[in-house]
């Protein structure tokens, strides 16, 4: 799906995604990553699936200096066990999970908005067929 959003030339913002992919300012993304203003970094999870999800890729998030956090979960909603996530609230950081295209959409628009906002994506590895 396509994103259209009027905003700076220079941020960087979601304008598209699939089930094993997002675009980046029309640059393709096929694994996990974390969107912020300060820019984009491959996530510590990536080629890893959401059961495999860890408390020290949280606490990776947690370093960030992010106000509230986007974590999309691929295709369908999914929520970490709140043990792994303890991390974000020690650091008074605000999580939302949803899946990638509602993820999509909320970034780009708190990120026009001036929020200190992180989209953390979840792309699972394809399964062998």
């Amino acid at each position: 799906m396509k994103l259209h959003l009027n905003t700076d030339a220079g941020q960087r913002l979601f304008t598209g995604y699939g089930t094993d992919h997002v675009l980046i300012n029309e640059q393709r993304f096929g694994t996990s990553l974390l969107l912020s203003a300060q820019g984009i970094e491959i996530a510590p999870w990536a080629g890893l699936g959401f059961d495999a999800l860890t408390a020290g890729h949280f606490e990776w998030l947690a370093q960030h200096k992010l106000d509230i956090l986007l974590l999309g979960t691929g295709t369908r909603l999914r929520f970490p066990h709140p043990s792994l996530t303890r991390a974000l609230i020690d650091a008074r950081i605000g999580l939302e999970v949803m899946d990638i295209g509602a993820l999509c959409r909320t970034y780009n628009y708190l990120a026009a908005e001036g929020r200190s906002v992180g989209a953390a994506v979840l792309i699972e590895p394809a399964m062998p067929a």
